[in-house]
């Protein structure tokens, strides 16, 4: 059946998706290759400027740096590929595993100056990354029960006008319908799935230590997601960028249907609503040991 349809969506409106996506991982391998270049470059420099001095200490100094240089230089050009390949592949390829965890510590912040230096906006990078990683993680990680997946969504969603706080208990809502507050209940309702809002970063890294999910599917903007898979990491992150038909920050919208779809994505089959066990409501355990994921709160 045509993806369309199944999403409810014009043939219109997918093409423009896919072109988009396309646009947006070829801005992605074209600022890693950049970086790549710039890397091996300074790399380099950093051989030939001490190269003249080193002698006067030993004769074989020279050496032994530009063999540590030279191992460098296989390193980058080893994770930059295996980076592009994952990316065209679609899917995690042997002997490139980790091509994750070395775009959010390595590539990211560096592609940011590259495109700063080139003109580049920020949020265009940023999506262009958070693109990348969504197919990275989605590449990479399998099925989870529904205690095992965690929504986090931004307060902006809330309407503006509301007396009601959410952020601690977004079962306070009344269920109005002015916002897409009631439909984020339903889905988590109808899936079983923890659902959470944040006011900020340290909000949001508190949420997850308290829920310990094994996978978060964000809602939120460019930055807001950029900078919330790289504080999260290693924990998986699968970012949708929300809507924001009156601007930054102020009644922003999220694509529910998106939302769902990646749930399904995730979500073992097992779990289904039509057979949803009775236990995978249940609050998930929390460890009596920190474990190797907690997240520290400032």
């Amino acid at each position: 059946m045509d993806d369309s349809r199944l999403s409810g969506r014009s043939p219109l409106e997918t093409g423009h998706e896919e072109r988009s996506g396309r646009a947006k991982k070829r801005l992605f391998i074209g600022l890693t290759l950049g970086t790549c270049g710039l890397l091996c470059l300074l790399l380099v420099l950093m051989w030939v400027v001490p190269y003249i001095g080193l002698t006067a200490i030993h004769p074989a100094l020279p050496a032994v740096l530009g063999v540590l240089v030279a191992t460098a230089i296989l390193f980058v050009i080893w994770a930059s590929l295996g980076l592009v390949l994952n990316i065209a592949a679609g899917r995690s390829l042997p002997f490139f595993g980790r091509m994750r965890g070395v775009t959010v510590t390595l590539f990211l912040p560096l592609m940011t100056l590259l495109g700063r230096a080139l003109g580049i906006s920020k949020d265009r990078i940023r999506s262009s990354f958070i693109k990348v990683n969504n197919e990275l993680v989605a590449a990479k990680h399998g099925r989870y029960a529904p205690h095992e997946l965690l929504l986090l969504m931004p307060h902006c969603l809330q309407r503006s006008a509301c007396p009601i706080r959410l952020t601690y208990d977004i079962t306070n809502c009344k269920r109005c319908g002015k916002c897409p507050i009631t439909g984020l209940l339903d889905l988590s309702e109808k899936y079983g799935i923890h659902l959470a809002i944040a006011t900020g970063g340290t909000i949001a890294r508190r949420i997850v230590v308290q829920k310990r999910p094994r996978l978060i599917l964000a809602v939120a903007c460019e930055r807001d997601l950029a900078s919330g898979i790289q504080d999260t990491y290693p924990l998986p992150v699968f970012g949708i960028l929300n809507e924001r038909p009156f601007g930054p920050c102020y009644n922003t919208k999220v694509p529910l249907d998106h939302l769902e779809e990646a749930v399904r994505r995730f979500l073992d089959p097992r779990y289904e609503p039509a057979g949803l066990p009775a236990d995978a409501r249940k609050p998930m355990p929390r460890p009596e040991s920190g474990g190797d994921r907690r997240i520290a709160c400032n």
